[in-house]
């Protein structure tokens, strides 16, 4: 669908922002970058997933400053708290049950930083969620899965957790990890893909 005209990498272990990206044709790498992924005291959520992006792909455009890096960071929110990754099966299911019935927020910062072109541009896009009711069995026959231990808030709506969620508002793919329209948009604007050719 896309040609890569300029160096990409994505500056993300993430499977999921890769798939994304594969799957519109994108030649890239994904460097994981290494950062404190800890929010400043009082800290809005916004601000953090929109630092974290931006750190994120700066840390790893300094290294390859002909390249143009993609940072991503997406934070799940409850009245206005950070819900990040669970620490055990027991601090999933008390996260999980914090948001049934309820309706929080996803957060995805975007970045994308080119050293040498001395471009450095960073946005957000919220998605507003709301989630049904289950009760403990429930909840826990989901843990056990093992999916809930590795996503911010304890879920992932792209996977078998895409059962807790009974409407969303926004992008689905920025719940997921990455605003894809918006990324699309910024990758276009600075000729870093292109409109793949009808070759016939």
């Amino acid at each position: 669908m896309f040609t890569t005209c300029k160096p990409l990498i994505l500056a993300s272990g993430s499977p999921r922002r890769q798939q994304f990206l594969t799957d519109f044709g994108f030649k890239f790498i994904s460097v994981a970058p290494d950062i404190d992924e800890s929010p400043w005291d009082g800290e809005v959520p916004d601000a953090f997933a929109r630092r974290m992006a931006l750190e994120k792909a700066e840390s790893v455009a300094r290294q390859h400053p002909a390249s143009w890096v993609i940072g991503a960071d997406t934070v799940v929110t409850l009245e206005g708290r950070i819900l990040g990754k669970p620490d055990d099966a027991a601090h999933a299911l008390e996260i999980l049950r914090s948001l049934q019935g309820k309706k929080h927020e996803v957060i995805t910062g975007l970045s994308l930083c080119c050293v040498q072109e001395d471009v450095r541009e960073n946005l957000s896009r919220n998605t507003e969620v709301t989630f049904a009711q289950f009760d403990d069995t429930i909840l826990s026959a989901y843990i056990q899965t093992g999916e809930p231990l590795d996503k911010a808030g304890a879920y992932g709506i792209q996977g078998k957790g895409a059962f807790l969620v009974r409407s969303i508002v926004g992008s689905c793919s920025n719940v997921i990890g990455l605003p894809v329209a918006s990324c699309i948009n910024m990758l276009l604007q600075h000729n870093v893909i292109d409109a793949l050719q009808d070759r016939e």
